[in-house]
């Protein structure tokens, strides 16, 4: 039995027409699933974000204080960079456990001259660099239920404050 080429040319022409059919399709549907997925997050490499404290981190209470402080050291990335800029500020605070492991959340209150209100906020990591006036200072640390004192002079070079519960 022979096949008139015509038939085989109207066979093929119906064959790419489906599979154009179904790729356009394919095409269509993986482009409409591209564009329903968000975005991705812009993210920077932690070697790029820089540690220091700038006036946007400054809560709100902290501002009548004259004060600038900023918590972290979570991670070896940011303890590396937190515990380099220590030497750049007044006064650094480190909480740790007495065999050397970092502590966080600790209850921090700063009392410094008698103009000043007191400095109160919750250390989210284990290094605290705080930015305050040379003057006499009283720093009250609180993890467990138990509360550490010392006192500093601020002014004379970088000091660092070690807690240790």
């Amino acid at each position: 039995m022979q096949v008139s080429s015509t038939l085989l040319a109207r066979r093929d022409d119906v064959w790419r027409a489906m599979c154009c059919g179904a790729t356009a399709a394919l095409c269509v549907l993986a482009a409409a699933a591209v564009q329903a997925q968000p975005a991705p997050p812009v993210t920077m490499p932690a070697e790029k974000v820089s540690p220091r404290i700038v006036p946007s981190e400054v809560p709100a209470s902290n501002a009548s204080v004259a004060s600038r402080y900023r918590c972290g050291g979570v991670g070896a990335d940011d303890s590396d960079a937190i515990r380099a800029q220590m030497k750049e500020h007044p006064l650094s605070l480190l909480f740790a456990r007495p065999g050397g492991a970092y502590l966080a959340d600790i209850e921090v209150t700063i009392q410094g001259p008698a103009e000043m209100q007191p400095l109160n906020f919750r250390a989210n990591g284990p290094v605290c660099l705080i930015d305050l006036p040379a003057g006499n200072y009283t720093v009250h640390a609180t993890s467990g239920g138990v509360t550490k004192k010392e006192i500093v002079i601020v002014g004379t070079g970088p000091k660092t404050v070690d807690f240790r519960f």
